[in-house]
């Protein structure tokens, strides 16, 4: 990962337009070919960032990053104040607590949950950066990328998103559809989601354990 904190102007030019002034601010580039940009005040989500496949080109005060559909992020940097590279290592994979573990637990169990016909491929499906909660086939067998959360939120739609674009490279499992599956999902995560052609779908955790809920029963 290499780390760099500059004053820079940052142009998103694609489906839309978006514009940083000259201002202080964290570059993070990842191994995995993404870049990020990123201020002091927004936790963490980058101000502005561009996913793989991209390509960056480094000029004198200028980086051109352009990915494969033509958008592209041009940083003008006026001044480096910081620049480090770092090796972090393999990393072992988010450790999922005890309830997000058994929805995906149930919800492989029960698969047609996400639509008749569901069959699944296989669990923890193994990508480059991480694995896909649920690898599954639709009624008409084609192939569907499950993510599962407790809580939907725009990262775990992010997440989701990384993953297919990786699997949609793949011409043994193209196109691969996305399905973004959570006890309860933001109306943020949802809206992102729907935008990129990822189906929401909210789960009964009591449901998928044969339990009936019984929370508006009078006896």
């Amino acid at each position: 990962m290499r780390l760099v904190i500059a004053r820079c102007q940052v142009d998103y030019s694609g489906r839309l337009t978006a514009h940083l002034p000259m201002a202080r601010r964290l570059l993070m580039l990842k191994a995995d070919g993404s870049i990020s940009v990123h201020a002091d005040d927004r936790a963490y989500k980058p101000l502005n960032w561009m996913t793989p496949p991209c390509w960056i080109t480094e000029a004198d005060g200028e980086w051109t990053v352009t990915n494969k559909t033509g958008d592209t992020l041009r940083i003008l940097i006026e001044e480096i104040e910081h620049d480090s590279t770092h090796e972090l290592g393999e990393d072992p994979g988010l450790i999922k607590d005890g309830v997000e573990a058994h929805l995906q637990e149930l919800l492989a169990e029960h698969v047609t949950t996400l639509g008749d016909g569901y069959s699944l491929v296989r669990r923890e499906f193994p990508t480059a950066i991480g694995p896909v909660d649920l690898m599954c086939r639709d009624d008409g067998g084609g192939s569907v990328a499950v993510e599962i959360k407790r809580r939907g939120e725009i990262d775990g739609v992010e997440q989701l998103t990384r993953y297919l674009e990786l699997l949609n490279r793949d011409p043994q499992l193209a196109p691969v559809q996305g399905v973004f599956a959570a006890q309860q999902i933001r109306p943020q995560a949802r809206t992102l989601a729907e935008d990129r052609g990822i189906r929401c779908v909210v789960l009964d955790y009591d449901e998928l354990r044969g339990i009936e809920s019984d929370e508006f029963r009078l006896f």
